[in-house]
Parts: C-alpha cells; structure tokens; sequence
C-alpha cells in the first residue's frame, strides 16, 4: 500500500453525521414520547416527572433535525473528511475488546472483567510492565469493591469469581 492510498479518507463525514443526526433525532422523540406519557404539566408539588426531560427531548430532537435538513441540503459540498483507514483501524482497536468486556461483564461480573481489560489496555496501548499492568487494576478493583460495597452499599455486578471469593 503506498502512502498517497493511506492518506485517502475511507470514509467522508455526510455519511456519519446524517447517521448521528438520525439516531439523536429518534432518541429525543424517545424522550418526548415518554415524557407525555408520564406527564409534562406542573402538579401540586411542582412539575411533574417528565417536564424537565420533555424539554431536552424537544431541545435534542429540533437541533438533530436541523442538522438532519442541513446534512441532507449540502450532501455534495460534504466531501470532508471523516476518518482514513488508520483512525479507523485504531478505534477498532479499542471497540472490539469494549464490545467483549461488556459482554464479560453481563455473564461473569465487574471485577474479573475489569480487571483483564485495564491490564490488557495498559500493556498493548501504554507499554507498561507486567507488574504495573497487574497492580493497578487490582488496586482499581478493590477500591470499587470498598467504595461500593462497603461504604456506599451498592452493590456491582458479581459473577462466579467474586462468589467464590465470599464477595
């Protein structure tokens, strides 16, 4: 691959930004939609559950149209670039092993998760050893679990390590 095909965008920003528009526009119709369903009005006690969220919605949902119109308006002057291949790759780097924690964390719990996915991004991205890549997230974890658990009283995500353990 040479360096002039590198440095060509894989990806304009019309595209993106429609897309962003779009799914802002749907969520802040979510947002309104449930607003009017628990009440948008002023009760006895001062404004009802949905009147402060009523507003962002209708905040989110108008500037994500204007943008959506104006998107839509100057589709050919967007030749802007969005991301080359490289910033691609890179944030794939970081979204793949996200999309697998979260995954973790739903079946097995917070901590071991946690704790793999700090030390894994220290080592590939930060270049620290093997001591620090260890220590910190093991420190990081029992800090959430005293904060948590024991001060705050709210309780994490726990999976079979943590049950194992007594946690």
């Amino acid at each position: 691959m040479t360096q002039s095909t590198q440095a060509e965008p894989t990806l304009r920003r019309r595209g993106p930004e429609l897309g962003v528009a779009l799914f802002l526009l749907a969520l802040g119709g979510l947002v309104i939609w449930d607003s009017l369903r628990v009440g948008i009005g002023w009760a006895d006690d001062g404004p009802q559950s949905g009147y402060f969220p009523f507003y962002i919605g209708c905040l989110l949902s108008a500037s994500s149209a204007f943008t959506v119109v104006r998107t839509l308006l100057t589709w050919r002057a967007h030749e802007e670039e969005f991301a080359t291949h490289d910033e691609l790759a890179s944030v794939m780097l970081m979204l793949f092993p996200l999309v697998i924690y979260i995954v973790c964390v739903v079946e097995i719990g917070l901590y071991l998760p946690s704790i793999v996915l700090i030390a894994f991004f220290m080592r590939r991205h930060g270049n620290y050893g093997w001591l620090r890549s260890l220590a910190v997230p093991l420190l990081t974890m029992a800090l959430f679990y005293l904060i948590f658990e024991r001060w705050f009283l709210v309780p994490l995500p726990k999976g079979p390590v943590e049950a194992l353990l007594g946690l």
